[in-house]
């Protein structure tokens, strides 16, 4: 549940593209003619992306809480025809100013983004950066091979429009739900360097501040659209003409930040790149000055040359930049982890935050707690006051003391906490620490109303109230439920709740109590269409009887189980007053071995040893 640091090199642009096409375009751009090799002079028109003219209409479908100030938000893109995850890291005064307003920071991700998390947050330490930054961090999932750009066709099974939803569908909804300003800085390394330039071109006025890193900043020149053909081919088998038509197409020339630097003016840029011999985060070779990252050190040197154009085109049209040419290293994260904390200030100041956190210092009771739990970091504000009783924020998580002590809470446990309203909501204030549950798996606190329990197979979940009572009657995560996987919902149409477990759930209702159905009990429940079915809610747990076998009662009957005969229903009536006469399972008749169905004049139940039938008013037993 803690921040872990990972190097790899899963991400970022493509591990190897083919020899021949790179050979030929560094040849190209080697001699420093990549401005004059087949490049037009003038800025293309641009076209506007599809949803500035039909409208945006984006809808956040669903929320996960990921730590207290990270959140994935799943937004059903009209544009993509798909929800689109973005995850977003909340700046540092969310908790402390509940009111306030932020500026946002979007981080692009490399040729090999992945559909599960923006390579950011997986490669680097950004989260742990930017938790003392007052910023929305906005990391997009997905879009490998993209550019974010808006495509022509659909390849490969996805429909990319990313600059629509970039700039028009996803905007609307970080203002109006997230508290974000339109103050806006774009970042971006390898694909999403490229990209951070010419979104922030084509979109002129939507960002403040953008920067390259290691990007390819010239589309058009000899050999670059092969080279970003091979590159796309290999990273994920994308084909570029899918993506902006053959290299002749108007697109190209579009989307080439070259081409497009004089509708940069104003905008705050940063460009970097390295020189793609070894440096201190490689692993050198044999060979002196040569890495054993050979595709990160041809991709690297494409990118300083493209880059080193770019700037020579910015200083010919009087157009400021930050330019940073590192003495060594390769295409790979360490370098661009380096780089963001390198540019930060730059960014700051173009999006007018603070550099700097403030002053802070942990003191009493919350002080003790951070001296004892050194793993949440340093504070990022002071101490504030809750109803209730007073917290404090820290770099990897919360502490809160609600009168009885000072207690942290952090990672998934803290996300879940604050889905559910914090200290102000139905858990109220901490009473333990994270500990680790018996059984090595999982981890939780415990709070005034209840409890968070953590796996990583079944994500953080709140338990509370009657249902928390219950399973901890029942022996908590080692009973027979195992750990919670969902919240508690509220029954639909029926005055009651469920809340999902490994193995059940646990249901409650005024008129029943609380209680758990459970294994192919369960399974035959939800056949007859759970609580809003003809059973209704669950009178008792599972409980025992001969051979192993297990049976819970509902409302309107009962469910029995067996390893020899299954799990089947026997409703109340006249075939359950019969089999209860012959002794119910331990009688003749033994486990039912079907439901009751219809049959010429009546119905039939069958049991394992005989079958009862209703024939009118006839009830009898064979």
């Amino acid at each position: 549940m803690r921040l872990v640091r990972k190097w790899s090199v899963r991400r970022g642009a493509s591990r190897s593209v083919v020899a021949g096409a790179l050979t030929a375009t560094l040849v190209a751009v080697g001699s420093g003619t990549v401005a004059s090799v087949g490049v037009a002079a003038a800025a293309p028109a641009l076209s506007a992306p599809a949803a500035t003219q039909a409208g945006a209409g984006a809808v956040l479908s669903n929320v996960e809480w990921l730590s207290d100030r990270k959140v994935a938000l799943w937004i059903d893109s009209p544009s993509m025809g798909t929800p689109i995850q973005v995850q977003v890291l909340l700046a540092r005064d969310w908790n402390i100013t509940p009111d306030a307003k932020f500026p946002a920071v979007f981080m692009l991700d490399g040729l090999r983004a992945t559909d599960e998390e923006n390579g950011w947050t997986y490669e680097t330490d950004a989260e742990a950066f930017f938790a003392d930054k007052n910023v929305n961090v906005v990391l997009p999932v997905g879009g490998e091979s993209s550019f974010y750009a808006d495509w022509a066709d659909q390849d490969n099974g996805r429909n990319y429009q990313w600059e629509t939803f970039l700039t028009q569908e996803l905007p609307p909804i970080l203002e109006g739900q997230w508290r974000t300003t339109q103050t806006r800085g774009v970042v971006g390394l390898s694909m999403g360097g490229t990209s951070a330039m010419f979104l922030a071109a084509r979109n002129q006025g939507f960002f403040d501040f953008a920067a390259s890193l290691s990007g390819m900043l010239t589309t058009t020149s000899l050999g670059m659209p092969q080279a970003i053909q091979y590159a796309m081919i290999d990273a994920g088998g994308f084909d570029s003409r899918a993506m902006w038509g053959p290299p002749s197409a108007p697109a190209w020339a579009e989307h080439d930040p070259y081409l497009l630097a004089e509708h940069l003016r104003g905008v705050s840029l940063y460009v970097s790149s390295g020189s793609g011999t070894t440096g201190p985060y490689d692993q050198p070779s044999d060979i002196p000055g040569v890495s054993t990252n050979y595709a990160g050190m041809g991709l690297e040197i494409l990118s300083r040359l493209t880059s080193q154009t770019f700037a020579t085109k910015l200083n010919t049209l009087g157009i400021p930049a930050q330019i940073v040419y590192r003495p060594s290293g390769t295409h790979s994260w360490p370098y661009w982890e380096f780089e963001l904390h390198q540019l930060w200030p730059q960014l700051a100041n173009a999006i007018g935050v603070p550099v700097d956190k403030p002053a802070c210092s942990a003191e009493g009771s919350i002080g003790g707690a951070a001296a004892a739990n050194g793993w949440i970091g340093d504070c990022l504000t002071p101490a504030y006051q809750v109803a209730g009783g007073t917290v404090q924020d820290f770099r990897f998580g919360r502490i809160f003391d609600g009168g009885s002590g000072a207690q942290p809470v952090a990672g998934r446990i803290g996300g879940e906490y604050s889905r559910t309203g914090g200290p102000g909501g139905a858990l109220g204030f901490p009473t333990s620490p994270e500990l680790g549950t018996p059984d090595g798996r999982g981890r939780f606190n415990h709070f005034q109303n209840g409890s968070i329990y953590w796996t990583p197979q079944t994500g953080a979940h709140a338990v509370g109230g009657v249902i928390r009572d219950e399973w901890a009657r029942q022996g908590w995560e080692g009973g027979p439920l195992g750990y919670p996987v969902g919240a508690e919902v509220p029954t639909p149409g029926k005055d009651g709740a469920v809340q999902g477990f490994e193995i059940g759930a646990m249901y409650t209702s005024p008129a029943n109590g609380t209680h758990a159905v459970q294994g192919e009990i369960m399974r035959k429940y939800a056949e007859t269409g759970w609580e809003g079915g003809w059973l209704g809610f669950p009178k008792t747990s599972e409980i025992p009887v001969k051979d192993n076998g297990r049976f819970n009662e509902f409302e309107a009957g009962n469910i029995y189980w067996s390893h020899a005969t299954g799990a089947w229903t026997v409703e109340l009536g006249p075939i359950f007053d019969a089999w209860e006469r012959e002794g119910y399972e331990n009688g003749r008749l033994g486990f039912p071995i079907s439901d009751k169905f219809a049959i010429p004049g009546g119905v039939q139940q069958n049991f394992q040893f005989g079958y009862v039938t209703v024939m009118g008013d006839t009830v009898e037993v064979h």
